[in-house]
Formats: C-alpha cells, sequence, structure tokens
C-alpha cells in the first residue's frame, strides 16, 4: 500500500489516527503489554535476566517510567537500550522538520508554520523505529548546548530575520528526539551542569532554550545506563537527577556457567569448520567466573563479559591456525586457552597483590584453574597421576596425528580420554584437560607443552595446592 505523502492523504487514508495522540511511553507500553499477551521474548538476544532484569524493565515501561540501567561493564545495558526500539510502532507519520512534529500537534515553530501555511497539503515523512532513537555516549567535554540547543548565527543571518528569529535555533539532541528514545551511556560522566539540563525534561516533559522565551513540550522517553565505579572514579549523578529518573534497575553477570555460556556463543564470531568440544567451550567461560572471584582481580571494576567473547574467538582461531599448519582438521583443545591469554590480560582490573603478580602470570594462573574447575568430579586423575609418580614426561604436540601417537603411549591417558571423548579427535582434547586439570591442581607442571611431575620440596613433600579453591 502506498504511503500517504500529505497530511490530507494521511486523514484520508484510514490511518489510525488515534496513534498520534499517544506519548511515546504510552505507545512503547501497549507494544510491551501485546508481547506479554503474545508471549514473545521482550528483548530478543538479551540472555540470563529473564527472573530478575527484564521483570523489572517491563515493571518500569508498563509504569511509563524513565529509567537508568546500573550495573558493571559488559552487562549488555546499551543493548538493552538499543533493543527498546522494538517496543515502538514500525512506522510513525511526521512533519519534516528537526522535532519530526506530530502532524495533528507540532511544538516547533517551523512545525507550526509548515501547518499554519500548507493546511492538509503539508509533506509527510515516515519514521522508522530506528530513526526515533538516539544515543549520546556522556563525556566531561559534552555541552548543555550539546543537548538542548542555542542559537545558530548563520543560520540566522541567512534568514536576515536577526537574533530573535526563533527559527533560526540549532536544536541539540534532547529536542531531536522527540517522539522517541533519548538514551545517555555513562551518566555519571557528564558534567554536573549538564545533568542539571535534564531535570525539566523528566518532570515537566519540556525544555528551555538559554536566551530564548522558547519552551518546547516535547515527547521523549529518557533512559540511562550508568557504572557503580563511576560515582568514585570518575564522576556522580547529582542527587535531583536521581530524584527524577522514575526506575532504576540493576544488571548483573551470568549467575551460571550455563547462562554465561549462552551469550558468549551468540556473541562470539567463530570461524567455519572448526570443531569446538563443549567442554573446551564452558572452560572458556570458566575462566571470567574464577577471575570474577579471585580477590586479585578488582571486584568493583568486575569482569567483562567480553572477556570469555573474546577468548572464544582466539580459541578458535588458534584452532584454525594450527589445522592451516599441520593440514590436519580444525579442533579447539585445552591448550589454546593458553594462546589466548591477549583476550585476557587487558581486561583485568588488578589490585596490588595482582600487580605484584602481574597480569600474564595470573591470567595463566586462572586459564589453569578454570580447566581444572571443567574437569571439576570426574573420575580417573588418580590413575593417571600414580603414572607420572614414577618420573616420567609426556610431551603433547600441537600437531593432531603426533599427540594422539603421544596420548597412545601412556596408557592411562589413552583410557582416560577414550571414556569420555565423543570421536577419535575429541580424546586428544580430552586427553589434554585431564593433564591440565592436574595442573591446575598442583599435581603436575607444564612446560611448553610438556609434562612432568612437581618436584619434591625440602621436606619430601610434592608442593601444590588445589586451585579449584577460590
Amino acid at each position: 500500500m502506498k504511503r500517504p505523502r500529505t497530511l490530507g492523504e494521511l486523514k484520508a487514508s484510514g490511518w489510525p489516527l488515534e496513534r498520534l495522540r499517544r506519548g511515546v511511553r504510552e505507545e512503547a507500553r501497549n507494544n510491551l503489554a501485546a508481547k506479554l499477551r503474545a508471549g514473545e521474548p521482550l528483548f530478543p538476544g538479551i540472555h540470563g535476566y529473564d527472573d530478575t532484569v527484564v521483570p523489572a524493565l517491563a515493571r518500569a515501561i508498563l509504569a511509563r517510567q524513565h529509567f537508568i540501567l546500573l550495573g558493571l561493564r559488559g552487562q549488555a545495558k546499551s543493548r538493552i537500550l538499543r533493543g527498546l526500539v522494538h517496543l515502538l510502532d514500525p512506522e510513525l507519520p511526521a512533519l519534516d522538520t528537526p522535532l519530526r512534529d506530530n502532524p495533528l500537534a507540532p511544538v516547533s515553530p517551523e512545525g507550526r508554520r509548515i501547518l499554519a501555511e500548507a493546511g492538509d497539503d503539508a509533506p509527510i515523512v515516515w519514521l522508522a523505529p530506528e530513526d526515533r532513537y538516539v544515543e549520546k555516549l556522556a563525556t566531561p567535554d559534552v555541552t548543555v548546548a550539546d543537548l538542548i540547543g542555542e542559537l545558530d548565527p548563520i543560520k540566522a543571518a541567512r534568514r536576515g530575520e536577526g537574533l530573535a528569529d526563533l527559527e533560526a535555533l540549532h536544536y541539540g539532541l534532547v529536542p531531536r528526539a522527540n517522539r522517541g528514545i533519548f538514551a545517555v551511556n555513562e551518566l555519571a560522566d557528564l558534567p554536573a551542569r549538564v545533568q542539571v539540563a535534564l531535570f525539566n525534561v523528566l518532570q515537566e516533559g519540556d525544555v528551555q532554550v538559554r536566551g530564548f522565551p522558547l519552551r518546547l513540550p516535547l515527547d521523549v522517553w529518557l533512559v540511562f545506563s550508568a557504572n557503580p565505579e563511576d560515582y568514585t572514579a570518575r564522576g556522580r549523578i547529582v542527587t535531583p537527577l536521581k530524584d527524577r529518573i522514575d526506575a532504576e534497575v540493576r544488571t548483573h553477570y551470568p549467575r551460571s556457567v550455563e547462562e554465561g555460556l549462552r551469550i558468549t556463543l551468540a556473541e562470539a564470531r567463530l570461524p567455519e569448520g572448526v570443531h569446538l568440544p563443549d567442554f573446551v567451550a564452558r572452560a572458556v567461560e570458566r575462566v571470567a567466573f574464577v577471575a570474577r572471584r579471585d580477590p586479585r582481580v578488582d571486584p568493583a571494576s568486575g569482569v567483562s563479559q567480553r572477556l570469555p567473547i573474546s577468548l572464544l574467538e582466539q580459541v578458535a582461531a588458534g584452532a584454525e591456525a594450527r589445522a592451516l599448519v599441520h593440514g590436519e582438521p580444525a579442533l579447539a583443545r585445552p591448550r589454546d586457552l593458553y594462546g589466548g591469554l591477549a583476550a585476557i590480560t587487558g581486561k583485568l582490573e588488578l589490585e596490588y597483590e595482582g600487580e605484584l603478580m602481574g597480569a600474564e602470570a595470573l591470567a595463566r594462573e586462572l586459564v589453569a584453574r578454570a580447566l581444572a574447575e571443567e574437569w571439576g568430579e570426574r573420575s580417573g586423575l588418580e590413575e593417571l597421576e600414580a603414572w607420572f609418580a614414577g618420573g616420567r614426561t609426556l610431551a603433547l604436540p600441537e600437531s593432531l596425528t603426533a599427540a594422539r601417537e603421544a596420548v597412545a603411549a601412556a596408557p592411562p591417558l589413552a583410557r582416560l580420554a577414550r571414556r569420555h571423548a565423543a570421536d577419535a579427535d575429541e580424546e586428544v582434547a580430552w586427553a589434554e584437560l585431564a593433564l591440565e586439570a592436574l595442573v591446575g591442581r598442583g599435581r603436575l607442571e607444564r612446560h611448553e607443552g610438556t609434562y612432568r611431575p612437581k618436584p619434591a620440596s625440602e621436606d619430601g613433600e610434592t608442593p601444590g595446592r588445589d586451585v579449584l579453591e577460590p
């Protein structure tokens, strides 16, 4: 069906004009209610929040509230805000003005002039949901003019009506989000004077451009995100602004390895043709869980979900590179987690003890602990440990063919791998996991792919601790 191009055509088309009388928050509320009745997911692609964050968001949206998402880095705050466009109508008519005025009730001087001059011949544009979402990353250099607006002297000179010309205003981001959503990421980084400029939008629903007797009764849904660390590290949210934000929704990291792995697998860009065993993928996810509870990692900064996503991509890339070099199937193995340390070290904010140890050394320990945790309560390590107790060493080459031969030369390891592996290729990966579990528990030491017993200490006992303990 051809879209109406003028206000008159819109009125004659039968398009439901009552939609133009709703505010954007009412529109989102109605569409959310329809999704709830139909049992549709409210935020597709967001995992791990079904019983916590999503219900809180649903209550805030049904209540037509402005809200803030408060949580550490890498908790999908920005993705949730951008997902709000799915609660908007597929299309919405507007006058062709900077404020996308409602054709029946324009708020800008330009919109009122166009309607007065053209009447039913006023041209109509159609807005998609994405056109009605405006996002700003808060930085200390943001000004009130950026958000609200100010006089444009060039436009004033071109129109020739002087500095009192209300149509010579340059509108900021908030007015340009009229009839849509305006999102501010990292709200605490906004200077206090700029935060004050948002008071009227939140409370009275209008803005006043500096130096002009003009109030714009905007229809804007304001949503924010912030990191609690920002309150002390870089800035703060001023108390009157916090008071005007209707709802504060707390986000969190995945509560289980399974939840985290769903997110990681959905986000990671993995090459085709790489065989990624489930236990290797779970070990990758466990690295983040181990890091989040390690006392040498700063808990205030958190460990972003981007860590396991980046690490899994590195693991898959390592398997692909090995396959290309040796002309063999691409199999992800536990050793690839050590090859992906670059995806870990830059994402950890360390406490004093961690700084003394060094990011790479700590990352290696986190990987060893994650692999040991992935082995968990599976049996069979005692026989393998006894095999090494006789002073034996085992080198596990990179090549899959050579690694199979090395595993076969250690009967307890070969039996252990066959017991768990789904196919012959996976036997090497399972064997490597068993060896890494003994490394993680302090029973073996690993150096460049060679495993050997831990040397005896002065009292004759083999050193080592169970790194499954946090």
